[in-house]
């Protein structure tokens, strides 16, 4: 195994069960919870931007169950049993793409998508946001398979032209983002 790219998640690991009023019912492991329609679950995704207001995207893994060689958001992930959103937000994104830095807090909301007869996501998704340099970035290839930041403008353009090549949960975080919380983000 290489350090700089540690196995940071598997499909046994225990995720937080809740429901639609987010509050935990029980756990069940990583694999479970994706299978067929989904199990409701708690989740996170994190948008990172530079000073610049451009917005970082990975291109997911191809080791991906769910949604492989698909552009996201800068992480997304689960929290484990006794950790918070934001704990679990903070470990995530430097696991994933070696950034340490101080996130907002934005919305939640739940959704359901299907990936072809693979499985499914079914998330309570907490939704946060932070500032980073580009020059800190240091991915896990075992997690991320390219990355960029995007110019905002070039984001919607290739959203509105290939929607199929970004993961369901961006495109309606990205929407939400937009509409309602940019200026607070950005300044």
């Amino acid at each position: 195994m290489n350090s700089a790219n540690p196995i940071v998640s598997s499909d046994s690991e225990q995720l937080i069960l809740v429901n639609e009023q987010d509050e935990f019912v029980g756990n069940l492991s990583k694999r479970e919870c994706h299978l067929d329609d989904g199990i409701l679950h708690r989740a996170f995704s994190i948008f990172i931007f530079n000073r610049d207001g451009d917005v970082l995207l990975q291109r997911r893994s191809e080791q991906k169950f769910l949604w492989p060689m698909y552009w996201s958001n800068a992480c997304c992930s689960h929290p484990r049993e006794g950790e918070t959103s934001e704990e679990a937000a903070h470990r995530r994104l430097h696991q994933e793409v070696g950034l340490k830095t101080d996130l907002t807090y934005l919305y939640k909301f739940i959704y359901q998508a299907n990936y072809k007869e693979v499985g499914s996501e079914y998330e309570l998704c907490w939704v946060w946001a932070g500032i980073a340099d580009e020059a800190d970035v240091v991915v896990n290839a075992n997690e991320v398979a390219e990355w960029r930041f995007f110019p905002r403008q070039e984001l919607d353009e290739r959203l509105e032209q290939s929607p199929e090549d970004f993961t369901p949960w961006m495109k309606m975080e990205w929407q939400e983002i937009n509409e309602k919380h940019l200026p607070a983000i950005l300044g």
